[in-house]
């Protein structure tokens, strides 16, 4: 097995399927279970009975990265933990906003596990004078009028709009003026940003329209 570190140039210069992008969390959860029933090492062909994904899928995928196998022996757990890891940026603290702070933006602020993996939540932003000025788990809500002086102090890598769409393009378009360069969007609407802003929608009715549809295809 390998002990190489990926060279982050070559991966950066390569394009990445955002399927790929997609299952590397996956990966990142799994192995982290493993680790924690103390196995050390694991083939491809155990890892896709685990996950439902194909070995030779998982092969491919990780290949995109430098590979991390050795043949004969397969993956060594924590190795690969660390390195996926490393690749999804949980190495380092991401610093998060969230811009609403009504029931979704403080269930996003509640949630611990931002912690455990790199993520930051810094400071909440609302317009409700009722909100202004409680804690949510030891965050602050903001009036969103400070938005522009807390960022001038503060390094924040990522923005959460969990507010009404009505509200989301104009303060998106505020957020990126401001310097933000990554978006966790769960407002029902699409930003049309400059193409340097990453956007990552997270629309639950959409999901649930999704779910709806799997359970009643079936009688179509």
């Amino acid at each position: 097995m390998t002990d190489n570190k990926v060279n982050a140039k070559s991966v950066n210069e390569k394009v990445i399927s955002p399927a790929v992008i997609k299952r590397l969390p996956r990966y990142y959860r799994y192995l982290g279970d493993l680790l924690k029933n103390d196995v050390v090492r694991i083939s491809s062909k155990e890892l896709s009975q685990k996950m439902n994904v194909t070995a030779s899928q998982i092969r491919q995928d990780l290949n995109n990265f430098g590979g991390f196998g050795q043949q004969g022996y397969g993956y060594n757990v924590e190795f690969l933990y660390n390195e996926m890891g490393r690749i999804l940026g949980l190495d380092r603290t991401n610093n998060i906003i969230i811009i609403g702070a009504g029931n979704l933006g403080q269930a996003l602020a509640n949630n611990q596990d931002f912690d455990s993996n790199g993520f930051k939540i810094i400071g909440l932003f609302d317009v409700n004078p009722r909100l202004i000025g409680m804690t949510v788990r030891g965050v602050e809500v903001y009036d969103i009028d400070m938005l522009e002086d807390f960022l001038s102090k503060n390094e924040v890598m990522i923005a959460a709009l969990t507010l009404p769409k009505n509200k989301a393009t104009k303060i998106a378009g505020e957020l990126v003026d401001l310097g933000i360069k990554a978006l966790w969007n769960f407002a029902p609407v699409d930003l049309n940003l400059p193409d340097d802003v990453i956007v990552e929608n997270v629309h639950l009715s959409e999901s649930i329209m999704t779910l709806s549809y799997r359970i009643h295809s079936k009688n179509l």
